[in-house]
């Protein structure tokens, strides 16, 4: 799991360090989908894809741009009626890539983010439930940015931003889908 980082010492000495890596799997997208829909009764697969025009739509909203045009998600259902979706994504922290999972209610507002694999030596604390919690009922008309409304963890800078920034893209994102009849 750890990689050797050379150093050079005070006497010139090159060193061998070892950097550790602390890589994780926290969840699957199922398991993140049962907390975040308990009362849905079935699911459906489905593969998101955004076009050209919702990537600049997107763009448009700052950050971290999106690192693809398609996602994997899940349509909670009860019966036929659809409750949500829950997408999973992924973005990099620092050096390491965070994969996540956004559930969105059916009324566009958030119901829990869920970090799926984290593999950052640092900043793991974006996986704790208080700062998860920042974004259970924000939606579209959210600012959704870090210093804002959402805290930053010292520490951790990169990964809160760009899961912050990924959240508000997959969010924009699921709005045009859903006012275009693609959801």
């Amino acid at each position: 799991m750890g990689q050797l980082r050379w150093i050079e010492g005070a006497a010139g000495l090159v060193l061998a360090v070892p950097t550790l890596v602390q890589a994780a799997q926290f969840a699957t997208l199922e398991e993140a989908a049962r907390r975040a829909f308990p009362e849905a009764s079935s699911w459906r697969e489905q593969l998101l894809q955004a076009n050209a025009e919702d990537l600049r739509a997107v763009a448009a909203l700052g950050g971290t741009a999106p690192r693809k045009n398609t996602w994997r998600a899940l349509v909670a259902l009860k019966g036929e009626q659809v409750l949500g979706i829950v997408i999973a994504d992924g973005v990099i922290g620092k050096f390491e890539l965070i994969d996540y999972a956004t559930a969105i209610g059916l009324d566009g507002r958030i119901r829990s983010v869920e970090v799926l694999n984290y593999r950052e030596s640092h900043g793991y604390e974006i996986k704790l439930p208080a700062w998860r919690k920042q974004f259970e009922g924000k939606g579209g008309d959210a600012k959704l940015r870090v210093g804002e409304d959402i805290a930053n963890i010292s520490g951790a800078t990169l990964s809160c931003t760009h899961v912050t920034d990924g959240v508000r893209h997959l969010v924009a994102l699921v709005d045009r889908w859903r006012s275009s009849g693609r959801l």
